[in-house]
């Protein structure tokens, strides 16, 4: 290899591993910087959070989700080699393993700088009939095209979704769109676990309301198997229910298989630890972002793992700056989120009750029943506002809303709070935009930490 050209290797082809080569030839051009970038999948660049609204029929074409094909990286001067699998990292030798998955073949490939963007992959416990026919695990948009096909194929109509996250409700409810009765297997107190039980009540009522059937603290023991070996019904310790498609919503564990076996650093949760930079620890060679890392939580200061495509673009910036010569970092995250069920929108940032009790947090929490719109103007929708903060202090600590059309984005003023640690009276202070069509003269979040402001000069005195 030459001494003047760097040779910058990517595993992983969709948010992080090409945000990062594309950030990195804007950088350098081919004379400077080869790169040669691996994905095991058939495509590139693409939005896994849009799969549950292909399969449900609001997008009406997969390649709605692509934002840039191969051909485009190509075109880019971006080695991009489809369906081929990192299967080996040797660090000291700086040089992976690749095996071209059609042609069956292997072969090293050496490295200057490598890009470690491997994803996550489904939950998937252990369970008898676990990979039986019709059932499905949801990550890649092979992984959409699969069940896709098999709703074509199956006669019945009747699903059942493992789990109520963000996956599982969502696909529960682009189930019901596509005609089938649903029921959802949760072992928790409410869905929504990201949201405290008292607020996935709301989601509960309103998937329900629906038509879907909602089972929660139940915990399955086995997927159960006609004479075809194909589903039939998932069991659990106290009942059945029966299935012609099975669809995990279990959530995702980051995809670190080769940093593990390569002796990288790893966290709690299993992801791949990297310095602001997001240059994996230990390193100075080596770059890892998307769902395989874990991140800094800014109000906890502890490393959490959470799989967004809008952590995983950053990261690949982030990452293709420094890999190409530039500088930039990536601070941590407060947690944000937002989805929906039906025409109810959920969204949270910051912490819950548990985690800030995890971290050693006393706080107090509030909630406030408010309107999207002022109450006298048509369309004013019901919304709930659950907020957290730290006694004495008042620091704002975590905000949840579920509610109607308006409510979901509306937690990004939290958001923007949060990362600027302000104090809940501080929050009232801020000047948000109001007119009748777009909220009460108080905002609902205002409100809510009006009361938290309340709620905290009570527990002083």
């Amino acid at each position: 290899m030459s001494s003047t050209r760097e040779r910058l290797v990517v595993i992983g082809g969709d948010a992080a591993g090409m945000s990062a080569a594309s950030q990195a030839r804007r950088l350098k051009g081919p004379d400077e910087l080869e790169i040669v970038a691996f994905e095991r999948g058939h495509f590139t660049s693409y939005s896994a959070c849009g799969i549950p609204y292909w399969v449900g029929g609001a997008v009406g074409e997969r390649d709605e989700l692509i934002a840039r094909s191969p051909e485009q990286h190509r075109e880019r001067a971006i080695d991009l080699r489809m369906r081929t699998e990192v299967v080996r990292l040797d660090v000291p030798g700086r040089r992976v393993l690749a095996r071209d998955l059609a042609a069956g073949e292997e072969y090293w490939t050496s490295y200057d700088k490598l890009v470690i963007a491997t994803g996550a992959r489904p939950v998937r416990p252990p369970l008898p009939g676990i990979d039986a026919p019709g059932v499905h695990g949801v990550q890649t948009l092979d992984d959409g095209q699969a069940l896709l096909d098999t709703l074509t194929r199956t006669p019945g109509r009747r699903a059942v979704v493992i789990g109520a996250g963000y996956i599982g409700v969502e696909m529960a409810e682009a189930l019901v769109g596509r005609g089938y009765e649903v029921t959802v297997v949760n072992r928790g107190k409410e869905p929504m676990s990201t949201l405290d039980p008292d607020m996935g009540r709301l989601v509960h009522d309103a998937m329900t309301g629906m038509g879907i059937g909602m089972v929660n603290e139940a915990e399955v023991t086995k997927v159960l198997t006609g004479d075809d070996g194909r589903v039939r019904a998932v069991a659990t310790e106290d009942a059945e229910y029966p299935a012609d498609v099975v669809v995990l919503g279990l959530g995702v564990r980051p995809e670190t298989t080769l940093a593990r076996e390569a002796g990288l650093s790893l966290g709690e949760h299993g992801g791949v630890l990297t310095d602001l930079a997001m240059r994996v620890r230990g390193h100075d060679n080596i770059w890892a972002g998307g769902d395989c890392v874990e991140v800094l939580d800014l109000v906890s200061g502890r490393e959490r793992h959470i799989a967004l495509g809008t952590h995983a673009n950053k990261h690949g910036q982030v990452i293709g700056s420094n890999a190409g010569g530039g500088y930039a970092t990536f601070p941590g995250v407060v947690g944000t989120a937002v989805s929906k069920v039906c025409d109810l929108e959920i969204a949270r940032t910051g912490l819950r009750e548990r985690d800030a009790r995890a971290a050693g947090f006393r706080f107090v929490t509030v909630t406030i029943e408010s309107t999207s719109r002022a109450g006298y103007y048509p369309g004013a929708a019901p919304m709930t506002v659950k907020m957290l903060a730290e006694r004495r202090t008042g620091r704002l600590l975590g905000v949840q809303i579920v509610g109607r059309e308006g409510a979901g984005k509306r937690v990004d003023v939290a958001a923007v709070a949060l990362t600027a640690q302000m104090t809940v009276e501080q929050m009232t202070a801020l000047d948000l935009g109001y007119a009748p069509p777009f909220s009460p003269v108080w905002d609902p979040v205002l409100i809510a930490a009006r009361k938290a402001v309340a709620a905290v000069r009570a527990d002083r005195s």
